[in-house]
């Protein structure tokens, strides 16, 4: 059945100006969703117990004995699937960051907000644990809705008692996760085993994480994918009518109505059953059309393909497609848009791929002593005084050999023992005498370049400049 979809909105657009969440009189609509079920659902639950696992076990993982995460924000220390990166490394971060950002956009605009439904943490965390145990002992929405109206009896306080104690266990392990992302799982093990005393920053990082995880899980919920969460808002700009998303065809369930056996069936597809709408844990009604407060999660899908296959209708009333494929009956295409931010995020793939192969694993700068001139050093030799310092970002020590290889016939005289050796993931900091035949000196700044060796491999060239005397 075909029908003029300008015109089947114009009932419904109020909806806009408002949100779901936010009562007319400006409080807070608590969402109680009905408990989904499905093949989408299933699926979905599987995906986020991997991802779970993932979670959990990621600060644990090691690599030849490493971490394979880590992100020590204290120590500016980071470890990525095994890499380790420092500081010195920012424009790599900035890379990373700037990649990622693209893919998101590419992904947004070709497939809406699936991430949000399927692998955001925020969702994974309430629908496939905090949701679950609450369906567990309260019961499904109706019985959640009778529960928060009954007066409050040991019954009831039981049952709040058990949830909440349980939602902020939970919150405590999430916490306690999170931090070993930060400080490493075998420094969290540690720390379980011993005193809360004796490590007394750490364990008050913990309560205040575990307080805002329990804070958002039992209370704020829908509210972070609505209200704080910068993606949800990115979506308005970045769909467009060919975006896949998880639509309502229109042409085919409208006009809505219920089924009546005594009459001959005008109607279209949708029962108005509002199935969908009591499923949705962002509280939409998805008939309306697509809405920022969507999360992809497809609970409406299911729930809709349930009353087709009770009523013998064909599935996929609500189901994942286009504006374009509802309005037009056109197939996604390949857009000039999704060409132009493919072109760029394979440049900038590539770009980092480079970056990070090219990458030296000692870094290093050698800066003239400031204050200093040049010293006499007899034969015609004139020495500079430079301080050095190394890193390391490999996980094994090193042994550095530091030679100047431009002008030629120079040397090194290190002051002290010198820096032959630096320990993994540590930087080692010294002084050392450059020394240089007046032949060579080319005017009061001198240019040189500087290699360090390592297992007689140059994994770095420094160019700095020496101050001599002025030549004739």
């Amino acid at each position: 059945m075909s029908i003029d979809p300008e015109n089947s909105w114009k009932r419904n657009e109020e909806f806009r100006d408002t949100i779901t969440t936010i009562s007319r009189d400006g409080n807070r609509n608590f969402i109680y969703p009905k408990k989904p079920k499905g093949k989408h659902y299933n699926a979905r639950t599987w995906f986020g117990y991997f991802l779970l696992i993932f979670f959990i076990s990621g600060p644990f993982l090691k690599y030849n004995n490493h971490n394979v995460f880590l992100f020590n924000i204290i120590e500016r220390k980071f470890i990525l699937f095994g890499l380790s990166f420092w500081p010195q490394d920012f424009y790599l971060v900035v890379l990373i960051a700037l990649t990622f950002v693209i893919f998101i956009t590419l992904f947004t605009v070709m497939f809406g907000r699936l991430w949000c439904g399927w692998a955001c943490p925020q969702t994974i965390f309430m629908e496939i644990i905090f949701r679950k145990i609450e369906y567990l002992i309260d019961g499904d929405f109706k019985s959640q809705k009778a529960l928060k109206n009954a007066p409050l009896t040991f019954y009831k306080g039981f049952k709040r008692v058990l949830k909440h104690s349980i939602f902020y266990s939970i919150s405590l392990i999430i916490s306690i996760v999170f931090i070993a992302y930060i400080i490493g799982g075998e420094e969290v093990l540690s720390i379980l085993k011993q005193h809360p005393f004796q490590n007394k920053q750490k364990v008050i990082s913990v309560l205040i994480f575990s307080g805002v995880f329990y804070g958002v899980y039992a209370r704020f919920r829908e509210q972070v994918c609505l209200v704080v969460c910068p993606y949800g808002r990115l979506q308005g700009v970045l769909l467009d009518p060919n975006s896949i998303v998880i639509g309502y065809d229109y042409n085919r369930g409208e006009p809505r109505g219920k089924i009546n056996k005594k009459v001959e069936n005008t109607n279209g597809d949708c029962v108005d059953c509002n199935l969908c709408v009591q499923v949705c844990p962002t509280g939409i009604d998805i008939r309306n059309g697509t809405q920022l407060e969507c999360i992809n999660c497809t609970a409406c899908i299911d729930a809709c393909n349930q009353v087709m296959d009770k009523i013998y209708k064909p599935r996929g009333l609500i189901r994942y497609t286009s504006e374009n494929a509802i309005a037009k009956g056109q197939k996604f295409t390949i857009t000039t848009r999704i060409i132009s931010y493919s072109i760029v995020l394979v440049i900038l793939t590539s770009s980092l791929v480079y970056f990070v192969s090219t990458r030296s694993d000692i870094d290093a700068t050698i800066l003239r002593t400031p204050g200093l001139t040049w010293q006499n050093q007899g034969n015609d030799n004139v020495s500079n005084l430079y301080n050095i310092k190394l890193i390391n970002k490999t996980f094994d020590d090193q042994d550095v050999v530091v030679e100047i290889i431009e002008p030629k016939n120079s040397s090194i005289k290190w002051v002290g023992k010198g820096l032959s050796a630096v320990k993994s993931q540590n930087i080692a900091e010294g002084e050392l005498f450059m020394i240089i035949n007046t032949s060579s000196i080319k005017g009061i700044k001198t240019p040189i370049k500087v290699v360090l060796k390592s297992k007689g491999k140059i994994v770095k060239t420094i160019k700095t400049s020496f101050l001599g005397p002025q030549t004739k």
